[in-house]
């Protein structure tokens, strides 16, 4: 038996998150069928990340187990054949039987948060960026993020439907960046934020709140007082799913 890592990107528009439930199809639903078709067994395959209904993934990261002879390095090439066009296989390796995704000490994720901040909706943007009509000022809510860097109690961002015990995570930085702004078309607003581990929605919730200290909703110092009242209520909006990607898991 040998264990497989893969590293996974999908457009999620189609799915009802990463994990599989009974309301809609998801991407380990789907990956643990195309899976049973090329190897002929019941794989149940382990994602490193949970990600919700309708957001994006350039470098999720996931194991199975097999008898398969189907060389590891192969496997992504096999299993793409197999798998609908908005699921990828970007890289597959052997990694230790014991080795799992969700529980390594020396981790670090990256997530992006895109904007497309214009007067009027760009349809070829509405299905990776979340819209904003209004101005915004990006200085500011580089101001705001600063205040959430470092390790910090996050219970103000995070979803309430959440049962983690331990609400303590990493930030190891945020940076805001800004392009276009032409008279023809809007600007792109990337928030990317990298740390240890995220809570559920925390980072749609981060977006939701520097979103509006951009529109001049809460002042950038608002951001540490949020953070400091520990309460989900003090904090913005979530953000909704579509601006949101997992750019990828580092070991």
């Amino acid at each position: 038996m040998r264990r497989i890592r893969l590293t996974v990107a999908y457009d999620g528009t189609n799915y009802c998150g990463w994990q599989i439930q009974p309301n809609g199809i998801t991407i380990e639903e789907v990956l643990n069928g195309r899976l049973k078709k090329l190897t002929g067994e019941d794989i149940h395959i382990i994602g490193a990340s949970r990600t919700d209904s309708g957001v994006h993934a350039l470098g999720n990261v996931a194991v199975f187990d097999t008898e398969s002879p189907i060389p590891p390095e192969r496997m992504a090439y096999a299993l793409n054949q197999k798998l609908p066009e908005d699921i990828v296989i970007v890289r597959s390796e052997e990694v230790p039987g014991n080795w799992h995704p969700r529980y390594q000490k020396q981790v670090r994720k990256t997530y992006e948060y895109h904007i497309y901040n214009a007067r009027v909706l760009n349809p070829l943007k509405r299905r990776y960026s979340a819209f904003v009509s209004f101005p915004m000022d990006v200085e500011k809510m580089r101001q705001g993020a600063a205040y959430l860097t470092g390790e910090h109690d996050f219970v103000s961002f995070c979803n309430i439907r959440t049962n983690v015990e331990d609400t303590v995570r990493r930030i190891d930085g945020i940076e805001i960046e800004e392009s276009g702004g032409t008279s023809v078309s809007g600007r792109d607003i990337v928030i990317r934020v990298t740390g240890n581990g995220f809570l559920y929605n925390m980072v749609r919730i981060i977006a939701g709140t520097l979103i509006r200290v951009g529109r001049g909703f809460y002042t950038p110092e608002k951001v540490k007082e949020i953070l400091e009242a520990k309460e989900r209520t003090e904090a913005g909006v979530t953000a909704p799913p579509q601006g949101l990607t997992l750019v990828g898991i580092e070991y």
